[in-house]
């Protein structure tokens, strides 16, 4: 009697464990909705505190309510940066994801600076409160950085590939009105912020898709 020694075929149904990408899955559509609501809703109320107590709001509770108001504002780009990571959208890489990274940075400073300013503007001729308070200009000229950055990486499709160009640019152009025309300065920020801002929120609230959110 002989022994058949054949091995059998190898299976091909087993389980193998996936090949890494290096990559994080896309997040969800319903994510990147919720964020783009945040960014809308943010960027609305700080126009709406722009046009009711102007840029410079009288200490008091005007100075206040203008202060939480642009809060409101950069917890939404929290969000939006937060998305943009995510989904890759100024390219995969390691320096594209750092400088995401550190924009994050930037405005976790630049909301310090806002609740420095909102609560304790009793401290505004220390040092440490105008070092806090130059983290907002820099915040936003990252985004302006981010904005160009996902216009050339072509990752985010559609309108939400060129929207962030000009959405992002706010620092860029309202920053010399205001010093041009400081009468205008609350003007041109609400303006931008609703035609930028709110309008790039409503855009990844309506078509999420359209950055590569799965589902």
């Amino acid at each position: 009697m002989t022994i058949s020694t054949t091995p059998a075929p190898a299976r091909t149904d087993a389980l193998a464990a996936p090949a890494s990408t290096g990559s994080r899955p896309a997040p969800s559509a319903r994510s990147v909705r919720t964020a783009g609501r945040l960014v809308a809703a943010g960027s609305a109320l700080w126009a709406t505190g722009l046009l009711l107590f102007g840029v410079d709001a009288e200490t008091g509770w005007q100075s206040t309510a203008e202060g939480l108001s642009s809060l409101a504002f950069q917890l939404g780009l929290v969000a939006l940066v937060t998305v943009q990571l995510r989904t890759g959208a100024t390219g995969t890489g390691r320096l594209a994801r750092f400088f995401l990274h550190v924009e994050h940075v930037l405005l976790g400073l630049a909301i310090t600076s806002t609740l420095a300013y909102s609560f304790f503007p009793e401290y505004s001729d220390e040092a440490w409160f105008m070092a806090l308070d130059a983290f907002w200009p820099l915040s936003m000229l990252g985004m302006a950085a981010i904005g160009v950055r996902i216009a050339i990486a072509g990752r985010w499709k559609g309108l939400a590939r060129v929207w962030p160009l000009g959405a992002e640019s706010w620092a860029p152009v309202v920053i010399p009105v205001s010093a041009l025309l400081p009468g205008a300065a609350s003007y041109v920020g609400a303006g931008h912020l609703l035609v930028g801002y709110a309008a790039l929120g409503v855009l990844l609230a309506v078509r999420p898709e359209l950055t590569g959110a799965r589902g």
